[in-house]
């Protein structure tokens, strides 16, 4: 059942409505780069935003949207309208009802929603479309399918390669491991950069710290979906069987599973978070998560939001990168007395020799 967030702008002040089943998720903590403005008066612009079947509360890629394009739809006095999905099936009739809403701007979070979107956009070529974490081009031309979206990329390859590192000169027991939930190439990013970190650091100090789950493309270990659930956490629990002690789970809520997996084991091994800063948007998870590989959606999202509602929507594909700060590495948080300083500053300087070209970083987006 989709479950509708609407929020109508009036001067000075915002009135909610809530419709259907759900409520809007309670406010986290993100790591937005944008200033923060008053609400601006009231304009006459409505944006729309559907999630994927994770929902906005799943702490990671959807909330992030969420929240960047709430926060620019208040700071631009606009109409605001959330639609969460809970299958597939819901993609094409939520993207048609804020069809039907009017919206002037309908920014769609996943690659699942791909080919749902560029149909709906083909069909209401008048309104704005905003697509994050694809590119829009379903038949695979190297050419977006419908001229009137914005693809949002993140090249998360680069930020993996900083964890990789990182994992590796962490690791006691000289084995890392990974999973994804499924094969596509937004998952897979992650796993191709932390590979590439863990083998580039033992090119660099003579190691043979070990990748457990995961080889290429569809050579790894994957749970099937995005679900935390009992297949999540077999999967897990074999990698950490396997001696790993550093583990990065792709895909959303399965880092849920991979957290039981860790405690059932008994051991100490460190989590790397993807997409948010699990440390901030999962309190839960404090102790457990070594660092997160961002990608900073919130950002992208308020961004384009912005631009669209100032009428300068720009249908260019956004490719978010180290060097312009739409990926990065979370901080250390509680892990910062347990990682060696000087480890710490060649993660730093690392990245900074990626930023320069000085380190390349192997991708489907690097060009």
């Amino acid at each position: 059942m989709k479950r509708i967030i609407q929020v109508t702008a009036v001067v000075g002040a915002l009135t909610m409505t809530l419709a259907a089943c759900g409520s809007a998720p309670e406010p986290a903590s993100t790591t937005t780069d944008a200033a923060s403005t008053p609400t601006a008066a009231a304009i006459d612009f409505k944006a729309c935003i559907v999630s994927d079947a994770g929902g906005f509360d799943d702490k990671s890629f959807n909330q992030l949207s969420y929240e960047g394009t709430k926060k620019a739809a208040t700071e631009l006095g606009a109409e605001f309208v959330g639609v969460e999905s809970d299958s597939e099936t819901d993609f094409q009739p939520n993207l048609e009802s804020l069809v039907n809403e009017k919206c002037n701007l309908i920014v769609a979070v996943g690659f699942a929603l791909s080919a749902a979107t560029v149909e709906s956009a083909t069909a209401n070529p008048d309104i704005e479309y905003v697509l994050i974490d694809d590119a829009a081009d379903n038949n695979f031309d190297g050419t977006k399918d419908a001229e009137n979206v914005k693809p949002l990329l993140y090249d998360t390859a680069q930020a993996a390669f900083l964890a990789g590192y990182l994992s590796a000169g962490y690791s006691q027991a000289g084995k890392v491991g990974t999973f994804g939930g499924q094969p596509y190439p937004t998952v897979t990013i992650f796993m191709d950069g932390f590979k590439q970190g863990v083998e580039y650091y033992n090119t660099q100090k003579g190691k043979s710290v070990q990748v457990i789950g995961y080889t290429s493309g569809e050579d790894g270990l994957f749970t099937g979906g995005f679900e935390a659930n009992d297949t999540a956490k077999g999967i897990a629990a074999q990698v950490i069987d396997q001696g790993a002690d550093v583990l990065l789970p792709v895909g959303g809520p399965i880092y849920q599973s991979a957290i039981a997996a860790i405690q059932d084991s008994g051991r100490d091994i460190a989590l790397i978070g993807v997409d948010a800063d699990l440390f901030e948007t999962d309190t839960s998870t404090d102790n457990i998560v070594l660092t997160s590989i961002q990608k900073k959606m919130d950002v992208s999202a308020y961004d384009a939001v912005m631009a669209a509602g100032k009428g300068s929507f720009d249908p260019n594909a956004y490719v978010g990168t180290l060097d312009n700060g739409g990926v990065g590495l979370a901080p250390l948080h509680n892990f910062e007395s347990k990682v060696d300083p000087a480890l710490w500053t060649e993660v730093q300087a690392l990245q900074q020799d990626i930023i320069d070209g000085k380190v390349k970083v192997t991708s489907y987006l690097a060009k």
